[in-house]
């Protein structure tokens, strides 16, 4: 049986507090042909100690590596795969969990339909007090997709090496910042590569209720910068230009309607 190498690349920064259970999920993957490389951002806890411990503690499955000073998470996930060996590339965040099956589930979709090189796959999202959403993103993502946002949860992807690679990774400006992988799949969809969602929650995302509160304005103007790359990359019409102006429009609704709408379309899907 074919058993490919997956490499899981995780930028992690400040996570000392919730790391052990994000890395424990992934040794406790139904896969094991993995190895995991983390690169610390220049954390101020004690992040990096708690990932040594597993490299200690599993050698040849972890790697680490750390940036001097913090890069942000372009950058740290460019410096991850320099050092991965696999075939697939899959990411991982040091405060989410991903569930038993998921690396399982992700590569036999990918090795079984050779056309498609992401796969990604729904998320739930909790925080000390349980779930209380979940993503839907499309099954099949196409290029009028990306005009209504990034058309992958990117913490649950995986994604064939070539693809990282023939595209260069992610693109390091600041105006990405919050967008990396918006970008990244435009970059992979203008070279010919395409994607796939499963429908199975297979990945749970850490995050506070009120996180939508504390979004900068500034990253929604990123987003209206990728969403405009989409348009122009994917050679999209000019009248879908209208939809670049969706995030300036959330970004000045009063918060308190804002969070009603996204906690809204959070809880419908659960």
């Amino acid at each position: 049986m074919n058993c490919p190498k997956i490499s899981i690349i995780m930028g992690i920064y400040n996570c000392a507090d919730t790391l052990d259970e994000a890395l424990e999920s992934i040794i406790n993957q139904t896969y094991t042909n993995w190895e995991c490389i983390m690169c610390d951002d220049a954390s101020a806890d004690d992040t990096y100690n708690v990932a040594q411990k597993y490299v200690d503690s599993y050698p040849g499955k972890f790697i680490l590596i750390r940036n001097e000073n913090n890069k942000g998470l372009n950058y740290t996930l460019n410096k991850c795969l320099k050092h991965a060996t696999g075939e697939y590339i899959a990411r991982m965040d040091g405060d989410d969990v991903s569930l038993p099956l998921r690396f399982e589930k992700e590569l036999s979709f990918l090795m079984n339909n050779p056309k498609y090189s992401i796969v990604s796959t729904q998320m739930e999202y909790f925080d000390e007090n349980g779930v209380y959403g979940r993503s839907y993103m499309d099954q099949i993502p196409i290029a009028d997709s990306f005009v209504h946002g990034t058309p992958f949860c990117h913490a649950p992807c995986m994604v064939k090496k070539s693809a990282y690679d023939a595209v260069d990774g992610y693109t390091i400006d600041k105006k990405l910042l919050r967008a990396e992988d918006y970008h990244l799949w435009i970059k992979m969809y203008s070279a010919g590569f395409i994607g796939a969602n499963l429908t199975e929650v297979l990945y749970r995302m850490r995050n506070d209720r009120n996180a939508v509160n504390r979004r900068k304005f500034r990253y929604r103007l990123n987003e209206v910068y990728v969403k405009y790359q989409a348009i122009k990359q994917l050679k999209l019409p000019k009248r879908k230009l209208i939809y670049v102006f969706k995030p300036i429009i959330a970004g000045i609704i009063p918060k308190k309607i804002y969070k009603i709408i996204h906690r809204i379309s959070l809880s419908k899907n659960i």
